[in-house]
């Protein structure tokens, strides 16, 4: 059967299970367009490609399948690198389609012409341009595979439009299931017996490629082994945070009592996360140089065991699929009053210390951590606002934390439309900073086309907080660049047919939310936050004299 691009590319898509893909909409993929009309495949039309591009990379998150993004020509695929960066440093599978210039106009720096393969050669897992339009469902069948494999992450292919628009008679290339029988029960073996000589073990769960199995299979070996389990920065909800063998979290601003746990380590069980400069603190606690723990390490990508720490054991699969073997091969390690004494240090972390100002933000997340539904799904971008949230939210099933580990400003807004179109039955809360929103709001358009009805938290203290507490501290007094004239945040929702509202006392907190979840409209609860609440444990004043006292 004969058909134009376009159409053989969406063909592909559907034989894989794609139901929903997000864009912004460019004349170099019109074919594209035209076969996604009645294709049974939603369309979600975004207002920018950075937006659009973390709605897909949150969708791979959530679906463990690759989030589908289609942007347009040089500056549609310049915006969609945020989230392609994302993509990469967050483990996601993903595959963006670009809209490309002609053929026939290559090289004469044609309208918007930008050379993909140079542009993403070093933020992306592949990159290819489609020269012919019967090869589309062998490279399409490609991308999938490249964007699964290993270690899972993002691919973009380049569509020329005279391509896209052309017309071929080729067959489908169906889906084929990835290989994922193994037998790793010898690599258990050896690993619970360097475990079971550690005085000092540690297991530190996080990369990707996670699971609801996964989730409960970690706290059997926990449990089976008797060791502490931390999570890695962002992947709280790998493990029931309730669970008597979870310590916390290693990540930007993270528990000091945990971070020397780590230092101090003698064994450490690293399941699928790279134990990277977030964990490490800047590599501080486990210096590469003289790194001398014996470092047992899974990682789904052969390369990584030894990129920066050299593994005494390792194994290159899944994490996931390792922790049966694993919880097969265990024996109940000694160091109980060891284990007890990380757990109360991580429910003493979680006790609300109190920061100035009549909202508080640790008694607004201690409340939604208490009264929302376990399943309730939390997203945030990048900024301090996010050291309430991880410090004090309880994550109790896997898929409710939507975060970036790259650490992307604007991300939690566009996660969280993501989040609530794939599961619209689920409450989903998404915490961001003045600054952060302001990154990608304008996608409350997107919300309200598509009935995403998600609730917006925007800590406002007018100013980007986590820049003037590195300004303070390194030049004190001296302020640059971090003051921010911002919006009536409740009144530009309201503009776009969403629930608005501001809250200027911790206690009014509760009536406001249950008023927005109320609505059934996109929501935005602006909560004025004193200035002087720079983090959980430091003022403004008190950072301000760290670098007074340094210089």
């Amino acid at each position: 059967m004969t058909r134009h691009g376009g159409q053989i590319l969406v063909d592909q898509l559907k034989l894989r299970g794609v139901n929903r893909v997000f864009s912004v909409p460019g004349e170099s993929f019109l074919a594209a367009l035209d076969a996604l009309h009645d294709a049974g495949i939603q369309n979600i039309v975004c207002r920018q490609e950075g937006g659009a591009a973390m709605m897909a990379e949150a969708d791979g998150k959530l679906t463990g399948q690759p989030g589908i993004l289609f942007v347009t020509r040089g500056p549609g695929a310049t915006n969609a690198a945020a989230g392609l960066h994302v993509a990469h440093q967050d483990s996601t599978p993903m595959i963006c389609f670009v809209g490309q210039i002609g053929r026939g106009d290559r090289d004469r720096e044609a309208f918007q012409e930008v050379d993909f393969r140079a542009m993403f050669g070093t933020v992306v897992k592949w990159v290819a341009e489609i020269d012919d339009t019967a090869r589309l469902p062998e490279y399409i069948d490609r991308a999938w595979r490249m964007a699964l494999s290993g270690r899972p992450g993002p691919v973009v292919l380049s569509l020329p439009e005279d391509m896209l628009s052309a017309q071929a008679d080729v067959p489908d290339r169906p889906a084929r299931t990835l290989g994922t029988d193994a037998d790793y029960s010898a690599f258990a073996a050896q690993a619970m017996e360097l475990l079971a000589g550690a005085e000092r073990p540690l297991v530190v769960i996080g990369g990707s490629a996670w699971s609801p199995q996964a989730n409960r299979d970690i706290a059997r070996f926990a449990e089976a082994a008797n060791l502490p389990v931390a999570a890695a920065f962002r992947r709280q909800d790998y493990m029931d945070n309730r669970h008597s063998h979870y310590v916390g979290d290693l990540g930007v601003g993270m528990n000091p009592a945990l971070g020397k746990e780590l230092a101090a380590a003698d064994v450490i069980l690293a399941l699928g996360t790279r134990l990277g400069d977030c964990v490490t603190a800047g590599y501080t606690l486990l210096d590469p140089a003289t790194f001398n723990a014996t470092l047992i390490h899974v990682h789904p990508d052969p390369d990584e065991p030894g990129h920066v720490y050299p593994p005494t054991l390792s194994l290159a699969a899944p994490a996931a699929r390792v922790l049966e073997a694993l919880t097969e091969a265990a024996a109940p390690h000694s160091g109980t009053d060891r284990l007890r004494d990380l757990r109360a240090g991580f429910e003493a972390w979680q006790t609300p210390r109190e920061t100035p100002g009549d909202v508080k933000q640790e008694e607004v997340i201690r409340w939604l951590s208490a009264n929302l539904p376990e399943d309730a799904i939390v997203t945030n971008g990048a900024g301090n606002y996010a050291a309430w949230l991880h410090r004090y939210f309880t994550f109790k099933r896997y898929g409710t934390q939507l975060a970036p580990t790259s650490g992307s400003m604007g991300y939690g807004f566009p996660a969280a439309i993501a989040a609530k179109l794939r599961h619209p039955d689920r409450d989903v809360v998404c915490m961001a900073g003045d600054g952060c929103f302001q990154m990608t709001l304008n996608e409350l358009s997107t919300a309200a086309q598509h009935g995403a009805a998600v609730i917006t938290v925007v800590i406002n203290n007018g100013r980007y907080g986590t820049i003037r507490m590195h300004q303070e501290r390194t030049y004190p007094g001296r302020p640059s660049g971090t003051d921010l004239a911002n919006p009536d945040f409740a009144a530009l929702a309201r503009a776009y047919g969403g629930h608005g509202e501001a809250v200027v006392r911790s206690q009014d907190f509760p009536a406001a939310f249950e008023r927005a979840r109320a609505s059934g409209l996109p929501a935005v609860i602006e909560l004025m936050v004193d200035a002087e609440a720079l983090t959980p444990g430091q003022t403004l004043t008190q950072a301000r004299a760290m670098g007074e006292a340094k210089a």
